[in-house]
């Protein structure tokens, strides 16, 4: 078997299985017919030779040795073994009379070659047995024949005693050349065996390549459908199963291209919608962020009737102005349009900074050695550190530890509340977009996007962001403990996601 064959079972187990299959059956049948086809062929020839030689002995003893005397001396049981044994039949005899009552003589044709020794023992009792005589049986002595063995060689041992008192004879022939023939036949049942085997193994090949091939290249094909590649179909070819199998495919393909590319259209359209309501929502909400900020100066001087629903105005449209500049990066992000900017930052100083910007400093701990410098995006590090300090002070309460510590070439900012903590079923949705745990921890006015893009931004730096519980000594949850890990050195992330860019802008143009 070549190198190659080899290769190819060792790869695909059902190749190796179809080759194993028509083997075993190859050699069951192959063996079964030898096997049978020895068997009957064993038993014609032995059974020929065995009924030849014992028809012409027996029909020796009575043409000869039934016209010896009733007392032949030993040269007569000499001479008759001789004459008896020039048949064509090719085997020794050996006469055995009595010269006087109780006294044996023996007389054989080649006493080098056989003599009494030679005959079983249960064989001379069966032939000196003297059986009564009935209707179902007319003659007292009968013929008796035994196979036997005598270095390796094969003989058969026959004898009768004549009727009357007559002498009895016992024939000696080798099997040697019936062991010849049926070692040959042997030798070549086994050789047809060997080649049915090998013929079965090559045809076998045959139809595992037949069939594998058009499974491989289902196989290939429906790699490439999800690599992606919705256009990939395959020629159909015959009318066969396989042939159903592969139209099968390609209408599968079809269909599933077909939805992908509704379902694109559709997202792109909704993508598209929000960017546009943003975009149009700006205009509005420039006026009445003007609006509210004059409103605002003037509170402490408006009636006590109308103060409330200025307060109310002024909040919601703080709150829209939020969201709708959450929608806009959501739509960045979405798009792939969103891009890195980075600047060296010392992590102390960032996280201080907008700490005091949105006035947390009494209510957050900060625990950052000063000297710890990344080359950082810092406006997206700031929308991740007030998402996640924000988001901790509305749901755990103050105070808030954010600790930063370098690990293994990476930036490990870890901040942590001492509220209740989030639900086990929460936590996986933690970063969901418009998830809030409502269930558990009081509403937000928030509009459950912040988290979300603080991950987006924690992806394009080419870190992630964590969410888990804080056990404390007794066992019980105290807080959650959001842990966001940045590489210390973004600036190949930075370089990928531009390239990535680039080519979606050519490929989109």
């Amino acid at each position: 078997m070549s190198k190659g064959i080899v290769t190819r079972l060792r790869l695909s187990s059902l190749r190796l299985r179809l080759v194993v299959v028509f083997a075993l059956v190859a050699l069951t049948a192959a063996v079964a017919a030898s096997g049978i086809a020895y068997w009957l062929n064993r038993e014609a020839v032995l059974t020929r030779t065995q009924d030849g030689a014992l028809n012409d002995f027996r029909q020796e003893m009575q043409n000869r040795a039934a016209t010896l005397p009733l007392r032949p001396t030993q040269d007569d049981l000499r001479r008759t073994a001789e004459l008896m044994a020039t048949g064509s039949a090719n085997y020794q005899v050996l006469l055995l009379g009595e010269r006087d009552a109780g006294k044996p003589i023996v007389g054989a044709s080649d006493p080098d070659d056989f003599t009494l020794a030679d005959v079983p023992r249960s064989l001379r009792e069966a032939v000196d047995t003297e059986r009564p005589v009935t209707e179902a049986n007319p003659y007292p002595y009968h013929l008796f024949w035994q196979r036997t063995e005598r270095n390796g060689t094969p003989y058969l041992v026959g004898g009768t005693r004549v009727d009357g008192g007559g002498p009895a004879g016992y024939m000696f022939k080798s099997l040697a050349a019936e062991k010849a023939d049926l070692n040959s036949l042997a030798w070549s049942l086994g050789i047809a065996t060997a080649l049915a085997v090998a013929g079965s193994v090559l045809l076998a090949q045959v139809a595992a390549t037949t069939v594998l091939r058009p499974v491989h290249r289902l196989g290939e094909a429906a790699k490439q459908l999800g690599e992606g590649k919705l256009d990939t179909r395959l020629r159909v070819t015959g009318a066969d199963e396989l042939a159903d199998l592969t139209r099968t495919f390609n209408s599968a393909a079809e269909s599933l291209q077909k939805k992908v590319a509704d379902m694109s259209a559709r997202e792109e359209s909704s993508r598209r919608f929000v960017a546009d309501m943003s975009h149009e929502l700006r205009t509005p909400l420039t006026a009445l962020t003007a609006v509210t900020e004059v409103l605002e100066d003037e509170q402490d001087s408006l009636d006590p009737m109308i103060a409330p629903a200025v307060a109310l105005v002024v909040s919601e449209t703080h709150r829209l102005n939020t969201l709708v500049e959450n929608l806009m990066e959501v739509t960045r992000f979405d798009a792939g349009t969103a891009r890195l900017v980075l600047d060296e930052v010392d992590i102390a100083d960032q996280i201080t900074a907008c700490i005091d910007a949105r006035a947390w400093l009494d209510a957050v701990d900060l625990d950052a050695e000063r000297g710890i410098v990344a080359p950082l995006d810092p406006r997206r590090l700031d929308v991740i550190l007030a998402n996640l300090i924000g988001n901790a002070l509305k749901h755990g309460g103050s105070p808030v530890r954010v600790s930063v510590r370098t690990e293994d070439g990476e930036l490990v900012i870890a901040v942590r509340d001492h509220g209740p903590g989030i639900p086990e079923e929460v936590l996986p949705h933690v970063f969901d977009r418009f998830y809030k745990a409502s269930a558990s921890r009081p509403r937000s006015d928030g509009s459950g996007l912040g988290l979300s893009i603080a991950m987006e931004n924690a992806l394009i730096h080419g870190g992630s962001i964590t969410a888990d519980n804080s056990v404390g000594e007794d066992g019980a949850v105290d807080g959650a403990v959001f842990v966001l890990r940045l590489p210390l050195d973004a600036s190949g992330i930075t370089r990928e996601v531009q390239t990535r860019s680039s080519q979606g802008e050519v490929e989109e143009a």
